[in-house]
Parts: C-alpha cells; sequence; structure tokens
C-alpha cells in the first residue's frame, strides 16, 4: 500500500500530535468529570482513531493488485500428428490414441469452463482440428515451426498458455526451446509414449567419403545400436541398387551403445549408385521403420587433373609419378628442374597433355587459368625463392578462389628463408619457423617411425585398415623414413595428422593438413616416403594407398568451372535447392543468362526449373523445387558456356532415404522439459494432467497486469466510519452526556 497524497513526514507529526491534544482536551473537561478514567480513555479512543482513519483518508491510501486486462483468455492445445505417434507403447494403446482419450476426458473438462480453447494438430504445418478427429499422418514433426506459428497466430490476444501433447520426436533443424522469445506465453508440455526400457534397433547413421574418382574405392561408414537386446550380435546387410552385397555381425561393447561398421564399395562408373544399410528386424521391436537407411553415391564428375612439381631429380619424384599416373582417377602432368643450360638458363623436363605442359616450358604456369585448369599441385624439393610474387600469389589464389589442393614436401622446400613471409606460407597447415611446442612422445621406439594422432587415425589420407586400430599398427609397422625437416606447430584450424620422432629425440610434426577458403593444402616433412614401396613385401600397398588417398584429399573438393549441386530434401516434401556455378576457364562468372535445369524424378518425368542469377561475383544461380516422390532424382543443367568441355553438368540427389520421424523412437523428455522450462512452464506425464489448470491459474496470477485501487473509494471504509461515529454516540448517550 501507499499514499497517493502523501504529507510530509513533520507534517504528519504535526497533524498527528493535534489530534491527540484535540481528543484529549475533548474528554478532559470539566463536563466530562462525572465519568470515570476508563470510560473516557474508551470514548478517547473511539474519537482518535475515528480521526485518525479521516487523516488517512486525506493523504489517499492506494493499493496495487492484479486484475485481468482481457476476460477472453485463450489456451491452444497442440497435439504431435506425426506418424511417430503411432507407435503401440502407450499403455497398450498407440501414443495418438492416448493422448486424445486423456485431453478429451481429462484435460479439455479442467479448463473449458475458465478459459477459450483451440485444438491444434501440428506436423508438417499446424492446423485447426477436432480433437477426436486427429490422425497420426503428418511426415515430419516440426514443433519449433508450431511455437512460431502459434505466436503469430495469437498475436493480439491474451494467451494464457500453451499446451502441447508430443513424444518430442522434433525432427526440424531448429531446437524447439530456441525458439522460445521473451513475452512468450508458459508451455505446459505432456510427454507421451512408454518407458525408455524398449526393444529396438536401429540404422542411426549412414556416411560414406567424398566423390569417388574414376575406378575408384570408398568407406561407406554405418552406426547402428541396439535396444533391450543386450551385447546380442547386430546383423547388417549392405545393399547395392537393391541387391546384398555384402553382410557382416558386429557385437555392441556395451547395451545400448553404438557400433560403427566401415564397408569398402566401388560405386559405377556412370550413374549415381543407391547403396541401402539395413539391420535384421526382430517381431519384439518398437518399430522396424528405423532398420533401414539409404545413402546416394555420385559417379566421379570427372579425372583430377594433377600438376607435380619437383625443384631436383630424386627417387621420391619416380616413386610418386609411377603411384599416380597408373591411376585411373587422375591425369597427371609433371616438372622436373634438371639444372642450367650452357647460357645459365634453368632446363625442365616436362611429361603430360600436350595441350597443357606448352604453359610449363618456364617451370610453372605464368597465368593464372593455366594453373587453375589442374585441382592440385604438389611441390616437392622446390626453391620458392625462385618464384615470382606473382607466382607466389597466383597459387594463394588457386587454392582460396579456385578451390584447388596444394601440397608441399621436401626438406629443399623448407630450407632457408624461402617460404617464409610468402603467400604461399600463408596457406600452409604449419608454421614454416618458430618455435616447436613439445608432443607427447611414444616410449621405446625407433626414430623417424610414423605416430599417428587422434585425428589421423579418423583422416581418410591415412587409413590403411579396416578399423582404427588396423591401421594405427601397419603404420607402426611401417619402414622408418630417412629424414623429417623441423617446422613449426600446426596453426589454428589445421589437423595434425602424424608425427615422428627425430634421431635425438625431438618430436617433430610429419603430416599435417588444412582447409584454406575453397580449397586444402597438406604439408608432408618427411624425406624418402618411398621405403615404404622398397622395404616392404611387393604385394604391401601402404605407399600407393596413402599417396593415392593424399591425391584424392586434395583433389576431389576441388570445383569445375561450371558445378552443379543440389541440397535439401532430407525428408519427401521438403524443398530442394539447385545451386549452379556458372564460370569460365578463368574461373571468373559467366553472367546474363537464361538457364533451366531438368529435374528427372524416379518415374522418368522431367520437369523444368529456372535458375536465377543471385551473386555476380561467383557466377551462382538458384532454382528451387519440392519432390512428391521418394526416390533418385537427376539434374541436367546446360550452362550454355561454349568453349569449353564442362558445358553439360549433372547431380544426383536421394529423397527420403530415411525416415527421421522413426529415429531414436522413445519419448524424448528432454526436449520437452528444456522447452517448458525455458518459457517458465512445466512438463509432466499424461497421468498429471490434471494438474493443468491448477499451474494455468497460477501463472495467469504472476501474468496479470498490475492495477491501483483507491482504498478510501470503498463500501467497507465508509462502513467502518460509520460505526466508529454511532458506537461514540450510543456510548455518550448511555453514559449521559449529549
Amino acid at each position: 500500500m501507499h499514499f497517493g497524497n502523501l504529507f510530509s513526514l513533520w507534517v504528519n507529526i504535526g497533524l498527528v500530535a493535534a489530534l491527540v491534544f484535540v481528543t484529549a482536551w475533548t474528554y478532559a473537561r470539566s463536563a466530562m468529570q462525572p465519568l470515570s478514567k476508563e470510560k473516557r480513555l474508551v470514548l478517547a479512543s473511539l474519537r482518535f482513531i475515528t480521526l485518525i482513519l479521516l487523516l488517512a483518508i486525506l493523504q489517499r491510501p492506494i493499493v496495487v493488485e492484479r486484475r485481468v486486462a482481457n476476460p477472453d483468455i485463450v489456451v491452444p492445445v497442440l497435439v504431435d500428428v506425426s506418424q511417430s505417434m503411432r507407435l503401440q507403447d502407450a499403455g497398450g494403446q498407440s501414443r495418438i490414441s492416448r493422448a486424445i482419450e486423456v485431453a478429451h476426458n481429462v484435460l479439455l473438462p479442467s479448463i473449458r469452463e475458465q478459459y477459450d480453447i483451440e485444438v491444434l494438430g501440428f506436423g508438417d504445418k499446424l492446423q485447426v482440428d477436432d480433437l477426436l478427429q486427429l490422425k497420426a499422418n503428418a511426415r515430419r514433426s516440426d514443433l519449433a515451426g508450431a511455437l512460431d506459428e502459434v505466436r503469430e497466430r495469437y498475436r493480439g490476444r491474451s494467451v494464457g498458455g500453451v499446451i502441447v501433447i508430443s513424444d518430442g520426436g522434433d525432427t526440424s533443424d531448429r531446437e524447439p526451446a530456441a525458439v522460445v522469445k521473451e513475452g512468450d506465453p508458459p508451455i505446459f508440455s505432456i510427454g507421451v509414449g512408454g518407458p525408455d526400457s524398449f526393444s529396438d534397433r536401429e540404422v542411426l547413421s549412414v556416411t560414406v567419403g567424398e566423390a569417388p574418382l574414376p575406378e575408384s574405392t570408398i568407406e561407406l561408414a554405418a552406426s547402428v545400436v541396439s535396444h533391450g537386446f543386450g551385447i546380442d550380435p547386430i546383423e547388417i546387410r549392405l545393399l547395392e541398387d537393391g541387391r546384398v552385397i555384402q553382410v557382416s555381425r558386429v557385437i555392441p561393447t556395451t547395451p545400448g551403445s553404438a557400433v560403427r561398421k566401415i564397408f569398402r564399395v566401388s560405386p559405377k562408373p556412370d550413374v549415381a549408385t543407391l547403396y541401402t544399410v539395413e539391420v535384421v528386424t526382430d517381431p519384439v521391436e518398437l518399430t522396424t521403420n528405423n532398420n533401414t537407411q539409404q545413402v546416394l553415391v555420385k559417379p566421379a564428375e570427372r579425372t583430377r587433373r594433377i600438376l607435380m612439381v619437383e625443384g631436383a631429380p630424386g627417387h621420391e619424384h619416380s616413386f610418386l609419378k609411377r603411384a599416380w599416373g597408373v591411376d585411373p582417377g587422375f591425369k597427371l602432368d609433371s616438372v622436373l628442374r634438371k639444372g642450367q643450360n650452357d647460357r645459365g638458363q634453368d632446363t625442365f623436363y616436362i611429361q603430360g597433355h600436350d595441350e597443357w605442359t606448352r604453359a610449363l616450358s618456364t617451370g610453372f604456369p605464368e597465368e593464372p587459368h593455366e594453373l587453375f585448369r589442374y585441382d592440385a599441385v604438389a611441390f616437392g624439393n622446390v626453391d620458392f625463392q625462385s618464384y615470382s610474387s606473382e607466382q607466389l600469389s597466383m597459387i594463394e589464389e588457386f587454392v582460396s578462389r579456385r578451390g584447388g589442393g596444394v601440397m608441399v614436401f621436401g626438406a629443399r622446400s623448407f630450407a632457408g628463408r624461402g617460404l617464409a613471409n610468402t603467400p604461399l606460407a600463408t596457406i600452409l597447415p604449419l608454421n614454416v619457423s618458430g618455435k616447436l611446442s613439445n608432443l607427447s612422445s611414444p616410449t621405446n621406439q625407433e626414430p623417424h617411425r610414423v605416430n599417428l594422432t587422434f585425428d589421423g587415425e579418423r583422416h581418410r589420407i591415412m587409413h590403411l585398415g579396416d578399423s582404427i586400430q588396423s591401421t594405427r599398427d601397419q603404420w607402426l609397422n611401417a619402414p622408418p623414413i630417412a629424414a623429417v625437416s623441423v617446422l613449426g606447430d600446426p596453426k589454428p584450424g589445421a589437423s595434425l595428422l602424424a608425427f615422428t620422432l627425430g634421431s635425438t629425440g625431438g618430436v617433430y610434426p610429419l603430416i599435417a593438413v588444412q582447409r584454406y577458403g575453397r580449397g586444402r593444402t597438406m604439408i608432408f616433412t618427411g624425406e624418402a616416403s618411398w621405403r615404404w614401396k622398397m622395404l616392404l613385401p611387393s604385394d604391401d600397398t601402404t605407399y600407393e594407398t596413402f599417396w593415392r588417398q593424399t591425391a584424392r584429399w586434395l583433389s576431389t573438393a576441388s570445383p569445375g568451372p561450371v558445378t552443379v549441386a543440389a541440397r535439401g530434401g532430407v525428408s519427401l516434401g521438403d524443398e530442394v535447392t539447385i545451386d549452379l556455378f556458372n564460370r569460365d576457364v578463368r574461373f571468373e562468372p559467366v553472367l546474363n543468362r537464361s538457364i533451366v535445369a531438368q529435374v528427372t524424378n524416379p518415374n522418368g518425368e522431367i520437369v523444368q526449373v529456372p535458375l536465377t542469377l543471385i551473386d555476380g561475383e561467383t557466377g551462382q544461380y538458384e532454382g528451387k523445387f519440392t519432390p512428391i516422390d521418394r526416390g533418385v532424382y537427376r539434374i541436367d543443367v546446360d550452362s550454355g558456356e561454349r568453349t569449353a568441355d564442362f558445358r553439360m553438368v549433372r547431380d544426383w540427389i536421394l529423397i527420403g532415404g530415411s525416415d527421421l520421424e522413426f529415429a531414436g523412437p522413445r519419448l524424448h523428455r528432454e526436449v520437452l522439459s528444456r522447452m517448458a522450462t525455458v518459457s517458465g512452464g512445466a512438463m509432466m506425464d499424461l497421468d498429471a494432467v490434471g494438474d493443468v489448470s491448477t499451474m494455468l491459474q497460477n501463472r495467469l496470477l504472476d501474468q496479470r497486469p498490475l492495477v491501483p485501487r483507491d482504498l478510501w473509494d470503498s463500501l467497507w471504509i465508509f462502513l467502518l466510519l460509520v460505526v466508529l461515529l454511532s458506537v461514540e454516540w450510543a456510548l455518550r448517550r448511555h453514559w449521559g452526556l449529549r
């Protein structure tokens, strides 16, 4: 309580003193002497209380209370109608049936009399529905999107709270709790689903390596999990275009732990290959809709072009040239500096394709477009001080703007200050000068053997075996290299894949990689890696495997001048975006063209999708379409660039390769709880829905606006004054006073 016309402290003290004096004087006069002291004290007290009350009323006492600003309070009830609500684990009923039963019989009757109730089903979108007619048919559960739609739908209305009935299996790309904003009404989430203990086997994910090169083998990694079956073996099948090609059995280390299995596959060279990973179903599983996942492996776009530049003859040049030259995925050009002629000019031994090697007569391309025709460049024992600043800058642009790969190896490449303070030093993953921090050193090991780091055990360049352990063992058993160049630490963002011991016991980086701009770079500090070929049995492929995987990693991500790629479409009904980059041989954008993509659906029908220029600096065009069928879609684009052999480009995309609705089919309590907590609401189980009415009322009390009210403007204050005056008058008359 506070006062609207509060007098100052000294004024109030003076007025109270005056009231005390007046009251005491009134009942201390001689006319009052016939009354006893006790009776006079009673009458004086009544008179004083009345005067004090009047003094308080003059200063306007006010109380602030919460009142409902809008009596028309709406409470939306959101019911999940996605397909995961069909699961039969809610007390012998499906989740949707149990949710409808409890909402109809318990929840709505408890709040219908107090609030304006609207029932809304949510899945792909939010829509008003009859509770008893709800069907769990939605292909996805977009809870985050539903909360956004609720905010817009009831903007300007008084919302007491939002009730969400769901299993929490949100399949949108946003966390529901993250879309809750300040000022949003509290969310009361009601979880639907059985206990956490259930029986189910699931394919969690299927991933493949980067785009293959012609006649190449790639890794396909599957992650599976088993709940309710202990550590019983899980049978995994791999299908290629519907035909079983591999069967494997894996055993979880602990119940409920994920198990990873790697398959090596050889995709078809001319069309996209559809691989399916499936686990054998069991009749007691909660659902079998998550027992399979599909992944699409696209054919090689084109043969990759690699330029190898050697500063001096050596064994490594011969071995590398042989390993890369026989690989059908590469077209290799090589430049080897032989020495100087009698006029003091550098001479080179050049091998490769005639239409490209003409630009290599001086040892290295002079123009950007001559360099940009390659996908990767390997420099071995090169004296970079002999390169012009323009050429060094061109190499940096080759990686950052064109998206090419660059590797540097050989002690002469790192000798002196040839690399320091050049654009090339900027793009490499190791500091070419500076201090080297201590790395963990293996014990009892001879110098210069390959030791993998955590990143190296998982990087595709270093893979030699079917598992991390076998890869680690093969590298430790490989012959040691001859020596190592001592460079600095890895840069931020770089990955150190391997290190080695020096002859004096120091621990030094051996292989490091990083992404730079649109491209990739790598450093190999070792000497004489050809020992892996010469000192191992003739059938050992350690040397070839390592260097071919290195060339693939450097070159496969390098785009051509014209590229097309489709993204999106994870679930059926999701929009697919087609991105086209249209550039010439210099990788300059080609603009002002009307380009249309031809999309062929799984049924063979063709849809024309116009592509619109969205970025003139990069030559990026974009188009969108929404697939209506599951399966593989082929996208063909004629770029209109007639001066090059890359005019026609093609891509594939798989729609509906996995059913995200049944991923992790348990009740996702943590999703519902975070959402409710962030909003100021609460989460509860179906058995406690009767508490929602009480929670809503308590929350509304806190949300009602503060409204001031004058205490004097009250019937009770008036009656109190009347009673005080009446009692005083009655007592005066009763005791013989006027």
